[in-house]
């Protein structure tokens, strides 16, 4: 027997369907099925229409009637959604209802009246909280038992009195179908707030993806079509001047840079695979495909590293050879690259530009790509100009990565 009610039809809409994952409504608690619980009061209903005498239109028969037709209101009102009925209303109907169950029981001298008690008092316990509910059963087996044990009228001696008793009994069951159902809200809501933390995270890691996707494409595409621009503009200028052999050059220069560019590309390719790549030997042929030969020294004893150590590394040493060949055209540049303990360091230094710069905007996006890089491995990049040295003047990009 469950004393609590059917979950209503608006609740039952909102149950998850396939499109519920997308952020539809809140997902329904499961309840018992709403035609079994209102066959259940049909039943109690009828056998007390069934049963309780007397009923006519006259004297004790009329009050008889009254009382069965308010005890059957108050039964079925136990179906009403709970946001429809406020916890006071439902406190002042349930205290009503176990009122009137107590004086039908009392006024007929015949029938299950009792079974309006029985039902009443299992629904208090699912729908109010447990204090008044213990209290209000409390109350509705002693007006019960006090009924039957000073006999009101005739018949009631076929009932012990005890019987009155346990009308309250069923507030447990109850109470443990609410503490159930509050059981089951709880599950449900802590799963809905790992649904939503999941597509959070998803969402964020496609974010990070776009980000890394996005650096790639700045890498390959911002950085070589720059400096082919900047050999062509070159070329143009040196048309005027009839110097073919500088033309050939800022076009040999050019076509270098293209194949550059795909080798950059495949670079790129291998990064969104995570494909590993040779660290020194890849970092060799960068700095030479940018025009400086023995540019690189390597320190230390060097060893395998992660993919994505090697791919981000690359990027970042890809980037500050390019700002110095646009920033310092013709200018010296040394690359180190730093094996220690518990670290890596790579160092990116230029000096001076002994050419005219070709004036341009960057995108600006170069110092923040690297930064972003260096803090996905937790290093760090700090980039200014440098004031002592051979490269005195110039500039110089230090990268520093743990591992």
């Amino acid at each position: 027997m469950d004393y609590g009610h059917a979950v209503p039809e608006a609740q039952k809409a909102q149950a998850p369907g396939p499109a519920s994952h997308h952020g539809a409504g809140p997902r329904a608690v499961p309840g018992p099925d709403p035609r079994m619980q209102w066959a259940l009061t049909l039943f109690v209903m009828g056998s007390a229409i069934w049963t309780v005498r007397p009923l006519d239109l006259s004297g004790r028969g009329l009050v008889c009637g009254a009382l069965l037709l308010v005890n059957c209101v108050a039964l079925a009102a136990r179906h009403l959604p709970e946001d429809r009925v406020s916890p006071r209303v439902a406190l002042v109907w349930l205290t009503a209802g176990i009122v009137a169950a107590a004086a039908l029981l009392g006024v007929s001298t015949s029938g299950s009246s009792y079974l309006f008690a029985y039902f009443l008092v299992g629904h208090i316990g699912f729908r109010l909280e447990t204090r008044r509910a213990l209290a209000l059963a409390a109350l509705c087996s002693v007006l019960c038992g006090g009924v039957l044990y000073f006999r009101l009228g005739s018949g009631h001696d076929l009932l012990p009195w005890t019987l009155g008793l346990t009308t309250g009994g069923p507030v447990v069951i109850g109470i443990l179908n609410r503490s159930n159902r509050q059981a089951v809200r709880a599950a449900i809501s802590a799963a809905e707030s790992a649904e939503r933390a999941a597509r959070a995270e998803a969402k964020t890691a496609v974010l990070t993806e776009r980000g890394r996707i996005a650096r790639d494409v700045h890498d390959v595409l911002a950085h070589s079509l720059a400096g082919i621009n900047m050999q062509l503009e070159l070329a143009d200028a040196l048309i005027d001047t009839g110097d073919l052999d500088k033309v050939r050059e800022a076009n040999r220069k050019a076509h270098s840079m293209v194949k550059e560019s795909l080798k950059q590309a495949q670079w790129t390719v291998h990064a969104l695979r995570e494909d590993s790549l040779p660290l020194v030997e890849s970092l060799t042929a960068m700095v030479e495909s940018s025009g400086h030969r023995d540019a690189l020294t390597v320190t230390g004893t060097a060893r395998e590293v992660p993919s994505r150590v090697t791919q981000n590394l690359l990027r970042i040493a890809q980037e500050a050879l390019t700002n110095a060949a646009r920033h310092a055209p013709g200018g010296d540049v040394r690359v180190e690259l730093t094996y220690a303990a518990e670290s890596m360091k790579l160092t990116v230094s230029n000096s001076p530009a002994i050419r005219k710069v070709t004036p341009g905007v960057g995108s600006g996006m170069g110092l923040i790509g690297m930064r972003e890089r260096a803090a996905l491995l937790g290093g760090t990049i700090t980039a200014g100009p440098v004031v002592a040295g051979p490269h005195e003047g110039g500039w110089q990009v230090e990268a520093v990565i743990p591992g």
